[in-house]
């Protein structure tokens, strides 16, 4: 049995195992309607999980039918196609269900529930002679190579621990890294590891961060004790596709009812108190919705910032929300933004041919290369060597109102919290879930428009998508361009003169 850590509840990969209950009665059991899925969000609101303050729906419904698929969705390494969902939702559309309904039946939760899909994991050193060294790994013939890069980051000697997301190949991986001094002259007087896992998606990863950090601190020890990732790896381990590739891409372009918006917002451990999405709004302010803009345009933006590295990997997926989008079709044509997490100089040739990503980096040399990027992230400085871009990078009026309502309602959310003991919605669900109106709404704006005889847009059409007709303009040009709305770009244009 591994000791328990001070800094998680348990060391094992496990879950926590549900309490026993006793056997019901004949009579107890005619009551029984049905099996209730479990939801994981109803003892706590710190998790970054579903159940919406507000929605088309109602609250009633998101908080009863979303939370019912956490579970399935956060397991599922694919997301069900319209079909698979239609077959299983027949009454998808009516979004007021009686008390009770809403409930996703406990069969389909069977057929979406998935093992993690864990393929590999392995232990990175620091040598003082060698460098970065991949000291162990299972399975033994898989190519790792790199690896010892990504899970030890350039810098990472000036911190004591961190954690790391990156991305190998088609998979994706998390390390968690410590130092420690040691009283050892071959060793320089500090002895520094990783210990990391790669899966076919990032989603699940957080489940095991506290096992990584202990397993770590137990390598830095005892070095050599490999037992625990041995039977790790034997109960995690992934039965991969005979091409070795099945990769969830992080930021999918729709989803197909409100209810499985979750899938694109995948939920990663809170290791920070302030949760991700409140951090990255205090971080960057007003400047979120330059990059909001940006990531809509699906541009290639690269973050700077030295160790530790692990809040700014969630800066990389909290870029990635700002670009979500629920209507079916919308961006099927246009590259998807992916997620990088952390990368070093090892990448760049793998980036040098992406059309589209966010990534993070604490490596300078980057900014050197232009070619790579489209927007370069240093600090809360945000700036681009690309002509066309540099409008952007000033807020227009539209902007400014939207952080400030974005603000306004987060702090309406914070003392419903205290006041009222609200812990269904999270500041995450409602990050989100402004962005993802925001978007819906200016795609359906443009839908509608594009749709009619004359497709012309005027400024009040404009600001029906929540955009300033004058401060917004070369974002607009660039959003039709780059999602094919051409028929809408006409002489004279009403919202554009």
């Amino acid at each position: 049995m591994v000791e328990k850590s001070d800094r998680a509840p348990l060391l094992d990969w496990e879950e926590v195992p549900p309490a026993e209950k006793p056997v019901p009665t004949p009579e107890q059991e005619k009551d029984v309607k049905g099996p209730s899925p479990a939801n994981s969000r109803a003892s706590g609101c710190t998790a970054p999980g579903i159940g919406w303050s507000t929605s088309p729906g109602g609250p009633g419904f998101l908080t009863s039918a979303v939370s019912s698929i956490d579970t399935s969705l956060s397991s599922r390494s694919t997301i069900p196609t319209p079909a698979e969902w239609d077959a299983q939702c027949p009454d998808k559309d009516d979004h007021t269900p009686a008390s009770g309904q809403g409930e996703v039946p406990h069969d389909i939760m069977v057929k979406w529930e998935e093992k993690d899909p864990i393929v590999a994991v392995f232990v990175v050193t620091f040598d003082t002679r060698s460098g970065n060294m991949l000291e162990w790994c299972l399975p033994g013939d898989m190519n790792l190579e790199g690896v010892e890069f990504k899970a030890m980051a350039s810098g990472s000697h000036r911190v004591s621990s961190d954690f790391i997301y990156f991305r190998k190949g088609g998979y994706f991986g998390l390390a968690c890294f410590a130092n420690m001094a040691v009283d050892s002259v071959v060793e320089r007087g500090a002895r520094m590891k990783s210990v990391g896992i790669l899966s076919t998606s990032y989603t699940l990863l957080y489940r095991y961060m506290s096992f990584l950090e202990h397993q770590v601190r137990l390598q830095l020890k005892t070095p050599g004790q490999y037992s625990p990732l041995e039977a790790f790896f034997e109960d995690k381990r992934s039965v991969l596709p005979p091409d070795g590739e099945s990769v969830v891409t992080a930021c999918p372009g729709s989803a197909w009812g409100v209810a499985l918006n979750h899938c694109m917002h995948p939920e990663m451990k809170i290791t920070h108190p302030a949760g991700c999405m409140s951090q990255f709004i205090q971080f960057f302010g007003e400047q979120i919705m330059v990059l909001w803009k940006l990531a809509l345009l699906r541009r290639r933006i690269l973050i700077f910032s030295p160790p530790p590295v692990g809040v700014v990997c969630y800066r990389v997926y909290c870029c990635c929300c700002l670009a979500n989008v629920s209507i079916p079709g919308v961006g099927v044509a246009v590259p998807e933004f992916r997620p990088f997490f952390y990368v070093n100089v090892a990448d760049i040739d793998t980036l040098d041919t992406e059309l589209s990503y966010v990534a993070c980096t604490t490596e300078k040399i980057f900014e050197e290369k232009r070619d790579l990027y489209d927007v370069y992230v240093d600090n809360q400085n945000v700036r681009t060597t690309r002509e066309s871009l540099k409008p952007l990078l000033r807020l227009s009026a539209a902007d400014r109102e939207k952080y400030r309502k974005l603000t306004e309602q987060r702090q309406m959310l914070l003392y419903s919290q205290e006041e009222n003991g609200d812990c269904v919605s999270s500041e995450e669900d409602h990050f989100i879930l402004f962005f993802l109106e925001q978007n819906n709404r200016i795609f359906q704006t443009l839908s509608e428009v594009a749709g009619r005889p004359e497709p012309i847009l005027t400024q009040e059409s404009v600001r029906a998508m929540g955009l300033d007709p004058h401060g917004d303009r070369l974002f607009l040009l660039h959003l039709l361009e780059t999602y094919g709305y051409d028929s809408l770009l006409v002489t004279e244009h009403p919202c554009c003169s």
